[in-house]
């Protein structure tokens, strides 16, 4: 635009109004231009830049669910390892009782002349039988059951007996569970 106003650079008084005009004509169409260029070309860098924050949000985004995702497992996976470590810690501990309540049994079952050691006998096994149902465990109920190879552990078959055949006509050692899961199977014999 400069170099166009040197090339007909005159005194003022030499020039024309119509050259003066046309001049400022050219050089604001030059202007113009160059503004309309660098506002395209500033767009342009908007826009570009607004699609490099856009990928970035959208990387930052993905990668925050991915985090949430894995941190929502690992809470869920945690919750459940400690559940089945508080279920396989109380099994064991019943598991290794389940000897002195068999013993219990036995004991109340044999004859006593002393009626106060045998009522004493009877108080101290309704504690254990009460301490095992707050526990959640329960009896397997085998005696003319079906017999359930999950459930019962059959150590004989007996023939002539009153029951149907496949069912337990007799139990040796009572079976447990606590919730859904086995302590130890019921010793039974088995009806041919």
């Amino acid at each position: 635009m400069k170099d166009k106003l040197k090339e007909t650079e005159l005194p003022e008084e030499e020039m024309s109004e119509e050259a003066i005009a046309e001049e400022f004509d050219d050089a604001a169409d030059g202007a113009e231009l160059t503004d309309e260029d660098d506002a395209a070309s500033e767009y342009n860098d908007s826009a570009a830049q607004y699609a490099e924050l856009e990928d970035a949000l959208a990387e930052a985004n993905d990668k925050y669910l991915r985090l949430f995702a894995e941190y929502d497992n690992y809470r869920k996976r945690t919750a459940r390892e400690k559940a089945d470590t508080y279920s396989n810690a109380a099994a064991k501990c019943i598991e290794n009782l389940l000897p002195v309540i068999d013993s219990f049994e036995r004991s109340l079952e044999a004859e006593c002349s002393d009626d106060n050691f045998k009522n004493g006998m009877s108080m101290i096994f309704g504690q254990m039988k009460d301490f095992l149902t707050k526990m959640n465990v329960t009896e397997i109920e085998a005696l003319g059951a079906e017999f359930d190879p999950n459930f019962h552990n059959a150590i004989q078959q007996l023939d002539g007996t009153d029951y149907a055949s496949n069912h337990v006509c007799q139990v040796f050692q009572k079976g447990y569970m606590i919730g859904d899961k086995l302590i130890r199977p019921a010793m039974v014999a088995v009806a041919i």
